[in-house]
């Protein structure tokens, strides 16, 4: 090697002063917001692509928005090992999430650089830009952008706002036409690997620094829009009204108890809208989203099926229209063994302290449309309470570190095992 490794101590410095650099951009001042398409996504977008050609990597932003690096092996052309995450946010979300896996890719790629190893695949590092799917209902458009599964009715989707997806992307400065392009070639990908904070508080309670990922969990999203019947507050009688809102709030409850009939199952309802949403009108209409998720795709297709039973209960009793559209649902997605192996090598050698702890996520991430094009594999990082999507996310630097050098291992081992 021409230079030594970086310690986790190093890496982790690097790690917190490139993530500063990241999360200056937002749409929020005083906050952390950058949705998918905005013009902080942009300059995050920018500012990601220098930080790739410092280390070494070609880049460039792709037509969905991602971007897109490739440090070739010892000849170019060669199948890649893709390193991933995204640098999209929920509104007001945490430092971390997502940003600190673009961060690790890039600097384990710079690393191996600086050592001077050639490896006998290419290295690439994608930031995607679509993982929350907050701002337009869709589902890891930018990862489905590179395993060739993009919906292209996603084009026609349209934000809280009424920008339609496909105008957003324009002024971005994607190209619609451009994104069947960007589906990977069968072969073209050996392996994903994705640097992610656990989101959770098992790591922490075990005073485990990382964890290897075993499974993501099913989960399934839809948008609920119910119709009743608007009129004024004071004038119209309650056994005649046909509230939107009160049949909408019925149905989040209902939501709940399904969660908890079920086996480590859990329900959200994220965004809940009323209109006209004036003080003294019955509202006329609610929209709202629902989230639930479970370890097996059987309980997430249980609970599917009983959200649209009790919710047409509900807005049959209640006298008003009811309208369930899907946009996300997935299986669950187990994680590559190989590649879990892989990562229980790179901890052993990043410190004799570090256990190969496994565990299972119950957020999803963009390793599920990865793992549809290639063996995937995640590794998780302790953050102080489990806390995330939220401004309190937090971690530490050495933890931050353990993770990249581990991630760097991890691709030394699977140099290896190529002979």
């Amino acid at each position: 090697m021409t230079t030594p490794l970086p310690s986790p101590a190093v890496l982790g410095a690097r790690a917190f002063a490139a993530l500063a650099g990241l999360n200056r951009f937002t749409d929020e001042p005083g906050k952390l917001t950058r949705l998918y398409l905005s013009p902080s996504h942009r300059q995050g977008a920018e500012y990601v692509k220098g930080a790739m050609e410092v280390a070494g990597l070609t880049a460039f932003i792709d037509a969905a928005g991602s971007v897109q690096g490739r440090r070739e092996g010892v000849t170019p052309g060669l199948p890649a090992v893709l390193i991933g995450s995204h640098i999209d946010t929920v509104r007001d979300g945490g430092r971390f999430d997502g940003n600190l896996g673009v961060v690790a890719g890039i600097l384990a790629v710079q690393a191996i650089r600086d050592a001077g190893v050639t490896l006998p695949f290419a290295l690439e590092v994608v930031a995607f830009g679509d993982e929350e799917t907050v701002r337009f209902p869709t589902s890891l458009s930018t990862s489905a952008a590179l395993t060739g599964r993009y919906d292209q009715g996603w084009l026609a989707a349209r934000d809280a706002d009424g920008v339609v997806l496909r105008d957003a992307l324009v002024a971005f400065g994607g190209d619609p036409a451009g994104i069947a392009a960007l589906a990977r070639k069968p072969g073209s990908v050996k392996a994903y690997l994705e640097v992610h904070i656990e989101q959770g508080p098992v790591l922490e309670a075990e005073n485990e620094a990382v964890g290897i990922v075993t499974a993501i969990a099913a989960q399934g999203r839809a948008g609920v829009r119910v119709t009743g019947e608007a009129g004024h507050a004071g004038t119209v009688p309650m056994a005649l009204r046909k509230d939107a809102l009160t049949a909408a709030a019925e149905m989040a409850l209902a939501l709940e108890v399904i969660a908890q009939e079920h086996d480590r199952a859990v329900g959200t309802v994220g965004v809940f809208r009323a209109d006209p949403g004036a003080t003294n009108v019955v509202p006329g209409a609610v929209d709202f989203t629902i989230d639930f998720r479970a370890p097996d795709g059987e309980t997430v297709a249980s609970m599917d099926e009983e959200i649209n039973r009790r919710f047409a209960e509900i807005a049959a009793r209640r006298g008003v229209g009811l309208t369930i559209t899907p946009y996300s649902r997935g299986n669950a997605v187990p994680m590559d063994e190989g590649l879990q192996e892989a990562f229980a090598t790179g901890i052993a050698r990043t410190g004799s302290n570090l256990t190969a702890r496994r565990l299972a996520s119950g957020a999803g991430h963009d390793a599920m449309e990865m793992a549809k094009l290639c063996p995937s594999a995640m590794l998780f990082v302790r953050c102080e309470k489990g806390i995330s999507h939220s401004p309190l996310e937090n971690m530490t630097e050495l933890d931050a570190g353990i993770a990249i050098r581990v991630l760097i291992e991890t691709i030394l081992e699977l140099a290896r095992r190529e002979g």
